[in-house]
C-alpha cells in the first residue's frame, strides 16, 4: 500500500461518520486534500448544513467522464465488541482493522489518491470522485447531488461504485423499498377483549399475507441465479404493540420491506399486499368501524441492472485483473439512483469482502487495497492521452 494511500485511509478512519453524525470534517478534509493539486470540488449540504456530498473532476470538461463513487458514512461500533478502537486504523497481521475500512472508506482512500496522481496528467477523458452521506439508511444522501448532476450538460460514461466486491464486477444487484404499517384497533378491558379488535392480532393476520407474499414469491415467483437469493425477498424486522397485558391494544406498528429482483416492481407487490390489508380491515371492521391497516413508505431505491456488453463495462473488463468476473449482489447501492437518474452504466467494484462489513473488528486485507490500487491505476492509466 502507497504511503499516501495509508495515510488518508488513517484520516478517514479517524473521523466519526456514523449516519447520525455529521460528516462535514471528513468532507472538508477531502476538499482540502483535493485543493493541494489544484482540484476543485463541489459541495452539496443537507438542509441543515451537518451533512454534504462532494463532487470533483480531473481532466477536460467537454468529455463525459468516470466517476469513483463511495459513501463516507458507516454504521455505528457502539454495542459491539471491539478489541481495537473503532474509529483508529489498526494495522497487523496485513489487514488493516476500523470502522469503515472495508465498508467503504478504503475505496474513498485509494480513489482520493487517484484522483491526486490525475491531476498531474492530461487526460482523454475525466477522472470523477463522488462523495455522499447516508447511504446507510438508504442511499439519502445522494439523491441531492444526483439533482445537482441532472442539470450537468454532460452525463458521466460510467460510474464505479466502489462497494465490498472482492474486486469482482458486480453488475446488478436487488433493490429495496421499506414500509411502515399501523394497525389500528380499539381498547377494551381484556376481559372483555372479543368485543374489541386487538391490534396486536390484526397486525399478526398482515403478517402472515406478508410471509405467504414469501412463499408465492419463493415458488412461483421471478427467479435469476446470478444471485445468492435467487428471488426477491419480504422481511419483517420490526414490532411494538400494546400497553399492559389487561389492556386490548390500540395499535401495533411494524416494519418490513421488499428486497426485489431488477426484473420485479415492489410496487405490484405493495398493491397486492393492500388488497389483502383491506380484506382484513373489512371483517376487522364487523366489531368495530376503527380497524384499520395504514401502509406507509420509509424508504426506496431501485434495483441495478447493467448488461456486460455496454461500452463502458468492456472497457473497464478490458483491463481488469485475470479472474474477474461478473457477478451479482443482494446488497443495495447508490448504484441503481445513478443508473436510474443519470442513465450511466454503473458497475459496482471495490477491495474488501461484504462479510466483514458492519462487524465489530472490521477490516480490510492490504492484498484487497493492492488489487484496489492497481484497478485505478491501471483506469487512470487508461485515461492518459
Amino acid at each position: 500500500m502507497k504511503a499516501r494511500v495509508s495515510d488518508i485511509l488513517k484520516r478517514l478512519i479517524a473521523f466519526d461518520t456514523v449516519s447520525s453524525e455529521s460528516n462535514m470534517a471528513l468532507i472538508e478534509y477531502v476538499r482540502d486534500v483535493l485543493a493541494s493539486k489544484g482540484i476543485e470540488a463541489l459541495i452539496v449540504k443537507d438542509e441543515t448544513g451537518r451533512k454534504a456530498n462532494l463532487f470533483a473532476s480531473v481532466g477536460p470538461q467537454d468529455t463525459p467522464g468516470i466517476v469513483l463513487s463511495g459513501h463516507t458514512d458507516v454504521v455505528p461500533a457502539a454495542g459491539q465488541a471491539w478489541t481495537v478502537p473503532p474509529f483508529e486504523a489498526t494495522f497487523k497481521d496485513g489487514r488493516v482493522y476500523g470502522r469503515g475500512t472495508c465498508d467503504m472508506k478504503g475505496f474513498i482512500a485509494l480513489a482520493i489518491d487517484t484522483m491526486l496522481e490525475a491531476a498531474e496528467h492530461d487526460l482523454n477523458r475525466p477522472l470523477q470522485l463522488a462523495l455522499s452521506y447516508d447511504e446507510e439508511i438508504g442511499c439519502v444522501g445522494v439523491r441531492r447531488l444526483l439533482d445537482v448532476l441532472e442539470m450537468a450538460p454532460l452525463r458521466p460514461f460510467l460510474c464505479v461504485v466502489g462497494e465490498p466486491t472482492l474486486m469482482q464486477f458486480a453488475v446488478g444487484h436487488k433493490g429495496k423499498a421499506s414500509y411502515r404499517t399501523y394497525c389500528r384497533g380499539q381498547e377494551a378491558h381484556s376481559s372483555l377483549a372479543p368485543r374489541a379488535i386487538n391490534a396486536i392480532h390484526l397486525a399478526s393476520d398482515f403478517i402472515s399475507s406478508l410471509r405467504d407474499s414469501q412463499r408465492r414469491i419463493e415458488q412461483h415467483g421471478t427467479r435469476d441465479a446470478g444471485y445468492d437469493i435467487p428471488y426477491s425477498t419480504v422481511h419483517i424486522g420490526r414490532i411494538d404493540g400494546g400497553k399492559a397485558l389487561n389492556i386490548v391494544p390500540n395499535l401495533c406498528t411494524l416494519e418490513f420491506e421488499f428486497r426485489n429482483l431488477p426484473a420485479d416492481d415492489p410496487q405490484l407487490l405493495l398493491d397486492e399486499l393492500r388488497e389483502r390489508a383491506e380484506a382484513l380491515v373489512s371483517e376487522a371492521r364487523q366489531v368495530s368501524s376503527v380497524a384499520a391497516i395504514d401502509i406507509e413508505l420509509m424508504n426506496e431505491y431501485p434495483a441495478l441492472e447493467t448488461h456486460p456488453s455496454v461500452e463502458a463495462v468492456r472497457l473497464l473488463h478490458s483491463f481488469a485483473a485475470p479472474g474477474t468476473e461478473h457477478i451479482k449482489v443482494s446488497f443495495g447501492t447508490e448504484g441503481g439512483l445513478f443508473a436510474n437518474r443519470l442513465n450511466v452504466p454503473v458497475v459496482v467494484c471495490g477491495p474488501g469482502s461484504i462479510e466483514q462489513a458492519h462487524k465489530p473488528d472490521e477490516y480490510i486485507e492490504d492484498s484487497q487495497l493492492q488489487a484496489g490500487e492497481q484497478f485505478l491505476q491501471t483506469l487512470l492509466g487508461s485515461l492518459r492521452q
